[in-house]
């Protein structure tokens, strides 16, 4: 009876130290998996917030481009119907026709040139995150940026997206940074010399 009890408590201690040693490869297991699954949501974060950014850059880029060709196609408009009518008029009418669209043109060129400082004056959406960043103490997000800009100008209609969009274009420019948090993203404004060295560049881009 000795030998058998024996026998099975050599039993027992190896399917203990079998069982402790699968314990803990179990664990180190577990570690490796969290840690990979840790990486590849830092990754899929990064991956959807560059996916928002580029569809927000494609929707700004295509709203300007419509725009120009509305500019584009609606222009010539004006000055076909000013000139049908003297074809089929006499010379005198003809002339007092071309000296009245003259007038109309001198008018126009007037009034797009009172109208264009009042545009100017304006400050643009750059303008307005970038000022809003350079008061900040604090790293902020694109959409605390968005509320705080809605706020003080309820009347800009300030998007998320193109807010995010802008900071972007700003961190591009070395005009802000920004800086990762878990799969949240912050940006801080640069030096002071560096918005204002860029400012003619912003300029041209906007002329």
């Amino acid at each position: 009876m000795s030998e058998i009890q024996a026998h099975a408590t050599g039993l027992t201690s190896q399917y203990i130290a079998q069982v402790t040693s699968d314990l803990e490869r179990n664990v180190k297991e577990q570690e490796r998996i969290s840690a990979e699954i840790e990486a590849l949501q830092e990754q899929l974060g990064a991956l959807q917030h560059d996916h928002s950014v580029l569809v927000s850059m494609r929707e700004a880029l295509g709203g300007a481009n419509a725009a120009v060709e509305a500019d584009t196609t609606a222009a010539p408009t004006v000055p076909r119907q000013a000139t049908a009518e003297p074809r089929q008029s006499t010379p005198k009418k003809a002339a007092a026709t071309s000296a009245k669209t003259t007038a109309s043109k001198k008018g126009a060129a007037k009034a797009s040139s009172v109208k264009a400082p009042t545009t100017d004056a304006k400050p643009t959406l750059v303008n307005l995150i970038r000022g809003h960043l350079e008061q900040q103490n604090e790293p902020r997000s694109a959409t605390e940026v968005s509320a705080a800009l809605t706020q003080a100008h309820p009347d800009r209609g300030v998007k998320t997206t193109v807010v995010r969009t802008t900071l972007e274009g700003l961190v591009a420019k070395s005009q802000a940074q920004r800086t990762k948090q878990g799969s949240s993203v912050f940006y801080t404004a640069t030096a002071a010399s560096e918005p204002a060295a860029a400012e003619p560049q912003q300029e041209a881009v906007a002329g």
